[in-house]
Parts: C-alpha cells; structure tokens; sequence
C-alpha cells in the first residue's frame, strides 16, 4: 500500500522513475552508521554540555560563546579540522540574566513566575512599589497617568491571551497526517506580501503605540513593567523587550509574567485591592565584541576530483534565555555534532568534503547563516555568486525540537525524491517513510535556498515543541528525547555519507530570482 501510494505521488509530481532505479546505497557503510549511531551514541552527552553546562545561549551572551568554544574544542576532539569561530558581521550587544527575584508581597506573598525580557535593564538593586493598572488604546488616554507611575509597578489592562486547553501536548505525525504531506502537489511560488495592505497598516500602528507606551512608562520614571506572556500552566513563551543595537534607546525594566500570576495580579488590582511587589533584577549587557560568530569544522574529502567540493549540514546553536535551548536548539546541534562524530567513529573517507556550521542568532532572523551564505555563496538580494556556490552540493538543517525524523521536505525540488526516498528506505523501520514537496519555513535551510543551493529541512515529530518548549522556560534538557536524537543523528549522517559519495552532486532548482530589499 505504502509502494502504490509513493509511486502515485511521484507520478504527480513529474518525477522520472527510471532515475530510482539508478541510485545505489551503500548497506554495509548503511549498517556501520546504524550501529555506531544507535548503540554507541554521544548525542545525550553533547547535549548536556550545550544545555546545562553552557546555560541560555542567547545571541553574543556569554552563554552562547561557552556553547561556541566547548562546540570548537569538541569537533576537534573527534578529529575534524578547520574547527573554529567564524565572524559572520555584526550583530550588536550581548545580554544576560544575573538575578531575577519578583513577588508579590500585599495582600499576602507570592513569588511569581516571570523573565525578564531580552536586552531590559535591571532594576539597580531590590526594588519596593505599589501595582497601577494602566488600561490605553491610543496616547491620549495616556495623560491621565502623567505623574502617577514614578515608583510604580506598571501592569497592563488585557485579557487572557489564551482559554485552558485539555490536549496533549507531546504528539507524534499520525499516518494520516504524513500521508497527506506525502500527497502535496507542488505550490506555486506566494506572491509577496503587500506591505501597504491594510493588514500591514494595523500591525504597524498597533506596534508604534507598544513602542509608544513602553517609552511613556520609561519617561514617567516607573520602576517595572509587568507584560503578560504566552502560554499556560506556568510557561513562560519569552521575547524581546529592547533592541540588541548598542545605539538602542533605554527602556524600562520588563518581565514577561506567567498568565496565572499576571491574571491574578491583574484581578486584584482592578478589584480594589491593594498590591504591593518588590523585585530585584540584575542584567548585564555585553559591548567588548559585537561580531556574531558561527561555528564551523569539516572532514576533509579525499577524491581528487570531488574534494573541493562540499556537503553541509547545521543548526543554530543559539536560544533564547528563559532555559537553556534543548529543543531549540541544542537538539538539532547536538544531533548535527552526533552525525560527524559518528562519520568519523567509523572511519569515514569521505569523497567531497563534509563541512558542519553551528549557526548564531538564528532566533533574530537567520543572520548567522545569511552572513554565511552572503561571505561565501552569494548575495539573494542581487543573486550575484560565488564560485564557492557550485561546489556545495547539498546543505541539510535540523530545528523543529528533540522529535525523530519521519522524513525530508523537498523544499519545491522534485528531482530529489528518488534519491532521497533510496537514502531513507534503510530507516523505515525507525519511522522514516515520508518525502513532501512542501516547502518549510522559518530556519537557517532558507538562506541556501535562496541562493539556489539544494537546503533541506527534515520532518520532525512535533512532540510538544510549538505547545511548551518552543522559547519558554520549559525549554530544557529533560525535555529531550533520546531515542528520537540518536535515530535522527543515524539518519543524518546516512544521508551526508551518501551525498559525499554519490557521482553527481545534489540536483538543482531553477535559481531563483534576485530579491532586492523592499
């Protein structure tokens, strides 16, 4: 059944089948990966030293470079050379959590569940002050509070963000729904969204007005900012509060509070009860080094013919602060160091080099793998390349949590799926059976894509990524699941074995169109 309904969606696809025929897999090389990758593994090892040992690894904070040089240090431990640090550009200051204490203290005491927002100041020591609910749709209605929040703990007149829900929240890719990834049909390239749209218009105003707000708060002298954050059941999905820029303007101290506490603060306060809070935040901003940085070590190839050119795999290594960034993304990192570290356990002589790249501030909007790409590959905006751009024969990036794969998407590129449905058949057994011609967004496999590099993302089971861990304070180590790495890190590093030794290189898309700023 699985047979007829794969032949089918090749078929709609304009696939030619006679090309499946023609891609061979190595299995005793197959079976080496296998056993040194689900019965020998380290993955469960390197993720604990990019998650517990290093801490938050927010971008340019001291966390992020501890991940960076340990990352470095490892690679060359395993035997890869050219492991280093590689500056990408600029990215700007470095920020870190010090000390964070708040708590309710009248009408009784409650600590309650909040983080400061990513690059807010502290509070210059413990801090003592009376709750003001500041209820404001437009900056008129802002002069009523003119004088009235000197000292004050400012909170936010707003509804829950979200009703209690009774599903689960770790799933797995039921058949159903993977048979229906299986059967997409090609999409035609989105028409870009028009930024003068009305939509835009609204979003753009509603955003002033925040920014508005947050700058009367501060300018009003209040001594913290109470922001209601996403999620339930004590987590805390966090953000931003500030500009990473060293010219960024100051704003005022900001904790992004539960939903149960800020509720509850909030209920009290518009009941008529008194509240009192007292907090003592400490943060330190970073300012010696605003380069961002990537790492980057390689297993060398060894044909004369194809050494130069390249296989590449990756994920970026950096988090945001609230935990310490398992699924997102130390999983995906540590699966990623795993898959070389096996390559080179087995004593791999790769024909085309394999290159890995631990990207940063992916979280800020893929700078680290756009600086790469831009220093190495070629200009999107432009689509002026490089001659390093056709010697990259495949870039593969893993960032949708600690989920096994349960296959690829094709990212639009339908040549692909022969090759890739022989690569897998070996781990169908794991879990592994499906191919999609969809596209997927939002992570670092977009920046090659958009210099017409063959980028692909592989299909994760969601597990409860979007629902709890997915930039929260829930986001740590024991949320890993270590079964799920070590087929993940096997299946990955089958496919970077077979991409270094296949006679051609990965094929290509048509290139895509240059994509000047807007």
């Amino acid at each position: 059944m699985k047979l007829k309904l794969l032949f089918s969606c090749l078929i709609s696809a304009g696939i030619a089948l006679p090309v499946i025929a023609q891609e061979t897999v190595n299995p005793a090389a197959v079976q080496k990966i296998r056993e040194e990758g689900l019965n020998h593994s380290k993955v469960m090892e390197t993720a604990f030293y990019l998650t517990d040992v290093s801490g938050p690894r927010l971008a340019n904070s001291p966390g992020l470079r501890r991940a960076q040089n340990w990352a470095v240090n490892q690679l060359k431990t395993w035997g890869l050379v050219n492991a280093k640090l590689e500056p990408w550009g600029t990215f700007g200051k470095g920020w870190e959590v010090q000390k964070n204490y708040a708590a309710i203290t009248v009408p009784y005491y409650h600590a309650i569940i909040a983080i400061p927002k990513a690059w807010t100041p502290g509070t210059n020591g413990l801090i003592k002050g009376d709750v003001v609910v500041v209820k404001a749709d437009s900056a008129i209605d802002l002069d009523k509070y003119k004088g009235k929040l000197q000292g004050k703990i400012v909170i936010f007149d707003v509804k829950p963000l979200v009703e209690r829900t009774l599903k689960p929240d770790a799933i797995r890719y039921t058949d159903e729904e993977l048979a229906e990834m299986a059967n997409a049909t090609p999409q035609p390239q989105a028409a870009p969204a028009d930024i003068n749209s009305p939509q835009f218009a609204a979003i753009r105003k509603a955003r002033a007005f925040q920014t508005a707000l947050r700058s009367f708060v501060y300018d009003e002298k209040a001594a913290l900012i109470l922001s209601q954050a996403r999620g339930t059941d004590g987590t805390v999905f966090t953000t931003n509060g500030a500009s990473y820029a060293d010219t960024a303007k100051a704003v005022a101290p900001e904790l992004e509070t539960s939903s149960e506490d800020y509720q509850r603060i909030l209920r009290l306060a518009k009941g008529g009860q008194k509240v009192e809070m007292e907090a003592d935040i400490k943060t330190q901003f970073l300012t010696d080094d605003l380069q961002g940085y990537d790492v980057v070590a390689e297993i060398p190839g060894t044909d004369k013919k194809l050494k130069e050119q390249v296989v590449m795999i990756g994920g970026h290594l950096d988090s945001w602060h609230a935990a310490t960034g398992a699924t997102d993304n130390a999983a995906g990192s540590a699966v990623m160091m795993e898959a070389v570290r096996i390559l080179k356990a087995i004593n791999f002589k790769p024909k085309r080099t394999i290159r890995i790249a631990l990207w940063s501030s992916e979280e800020q909007g893929l700078f680290g793998s756009k600086g790469y790409v831009l220093n190495h590959f070629g200009d999107p905006k432009t689509m002026q390349l490089k001659p390093e751009q056709a010697k990259l024969s495949a870039y593969y990036n893993l960032d949708n949590g600690t989920g096994k794969i349960r296959g690829i998407y094709l990212q639009g590129d339908s040549a692909v799926a022969p090759i890739f449905k022989k690569w897998q058949e070996p781990f169908n057994d794991l879990g592994a059976t499906t191919l999609t011609i969809r596209n997927t967004g939002g992570t670092d496999h977009l920046s090659f894509d958009a210099v017409g590099i063959p980028g692909f993302q592989f299909i994760q089971d969601p597990i409860d990524y979007s629902s709890r861990t997915h930039h929260s304070n829930q986001d740590t180590y024991d949320r890993l699941i270590e079964d799920d790495l070590k087929q993940a890190a096997t299946i990955v590093a089958s496919f970077v074995y077979n991409t270094s030794e296949r006679a051609e290189m990965i094929p290509r898309k048509e290139l895509p169109k240059a994509q000047p700023a807007k």
